[in-house]
């Protein structure tokens, strides 16, 4: 009996043992990781209705109406700042300008100083008891001092003098009268000094204007459109002068003035260029005339007098030109003769327009100019005023030369 119980103690030990090398085997071995937790996977947030708030309305604090401060009944009442009011812009008012019929004789006061230079010079010789050679040679100088120029005034003093000698008796309304005969015709009265700006059947009167910088080129420009819108003409004006700054500026505010349109181009641009749109756009807009100003042209540079009559070509594949006026400063003297051979050179002056015959200007320079180009003066400046340039008219000029 004690052998049987013996060997059921020894088989518990034998099994407990074998069962506690099973387990420290496990123990030794490394358990895998544990799988990853499903991730919390948060809905997206519900699309806000008709109505609702794009965010989530947070809780902020509130005060009741008893903690909101309100403004005393005494205090000024807020005050509510009005829209600016926008200016309306202002369209320039178009302007009337003076009739040209009788203009020059209006202007007969600026004439003032080339009366006592020539005039009242050659009456007060004229005057003298005794005309002897001296005397002939003093009235001789007058009228050269006077820009008159060396042939014209050797006319007239030989028919002066025989004239005198004829008379015998010289009272003072007698010599005016004499002087006066000489030198209107000594201004040829017979010349024709009618600006040509009739439109034909298809195309508008063409002017080109042209001349030295500093003469009053684009101011004579402008001041001519009033002359014609005042005869009324529709007027349209060509921006050609792009090489000096402002010029096209200028000359379209001269036109806005009296509504006539004005085409530019940009500066350093083609002159040509210019002078064929303005003439194409007076075309289609069935203007009367087209006034084309040009660059001052220094007439010494071979080149730019050049361009000048590529100026002339390109406008005449329109339609011939009109007129071509050449505007000279008459207080320039024999130096304005020089440029006007020149230009005549290049391009077929039709009329002079003579500046500045106001001041120190000499009347004579207008038979001068008359004689070397063969064409005649058609319009004179005699100041600085919109309406100063007038229409020659040899006897009216003679008349303030003299005085009355």
């Amino acid at each position: 009996m004690e052998i049987v119980i013996l060997a059921v103690v020894i088989a518990v030990v034998v099994i407990g043992a074998l069962g506690g090398l099973v387990i420290g085997s496990r123990r030794k071995k490394q358990l895998p990781p544990p799988p990853p937790a499903a991730p919390d996977i948060t809905a997206p947030p519900a699309e806000p209705h008709v109505g609702d708030e794009a965010e989530t309305p947070r809780d902020e604090p509130r005060r009741t109406i008893e903690e909101v401060d309100l403004p005393d009944g005494g205090s000024a009442p807020a005050t509510v700042e009005e829209p600016p009011v926008v200016e309306e812009l202002e369209i320039p008012q178009i302007e009337v300008p003076e009739p040209t019929a009788g203009r020059l004789v209006r202007l007969r006061a600026r004439l003032s100083r080339s009366q006592n230079a020539l005039g009242k010079g050659l009456l007060t010789l004229l005057s003298r008891e005794h005309l002897d050679e001296d005397t002939w040679e003093e009235i001789e100088d007058t009228l050269l001092t006077a820009d008159v120029g060396v042939q014209p005034t050797q006319e007239l003093v030989e028919r002066l003098r025989e004239r005198v000698k004829v008379l015998g008796t010289r009272t003072p309304e007698e010599l005016r009268g004499l002087l006066r005969e000489e030198l209107i015709t000594l201004l040829g009265p017979d010349m024709d000094r009618e600006v040509k700006t009739e439109p034909a059947a298809s195309k508008p009167g063409i002017v080109m204007v042209v001349g030295v910088n500093g003469t009053g080129k684009t101011t004579t420009t402008g001041k001519l459109a009033r002359v014609l819108v005042a005869d009324g003409r529709s007027v349209v004006l060509g921006a050609a002068d792009t090489f000096r700054a402002a010029a096209a500026d200028q000359l379209q505010t001269w036109g806005e003035r009296v509504g006539a349109h004005t085409v530019r181009g940009p500066e350093g641009g083609d002159p040509a260029s210019v002078a064929f749109d303005a003439v194409k756009e007076g075309k289609e807009m069935g203007s009367d005339v087209v006034l084309i100003d040009t660059a001052g042209r220094l007439h010494t540079k071979t080149g730019l007098m050049d361009e000048l009559g590529k100026v002339k070509r390109v406008v005449e594949k329109h339609a011939p030109l009109d007129e071509v006026l050449l505007v000279l400063d008459a207080t320039t003297g024999q130096n304005g003769l020089i440029q006007a051979r020149v230009f005549a050179e290049v391009v077929d002056i039709t009329g002079i327009v003579l500046t500045k015959l106001d001041g120190t200007a000499k009347g004579g320079i207008v038979v001068a100019v008359q004689r070397e180009l063969g064409v005649p003066v058609k319009l004179i400046g005699l100041g600085e005023g919109a309406d100063d340039l007038a229409p020659f008219e040899p006897a009216a000029f003679v008349d303030a030369l003299i005085g009355e």
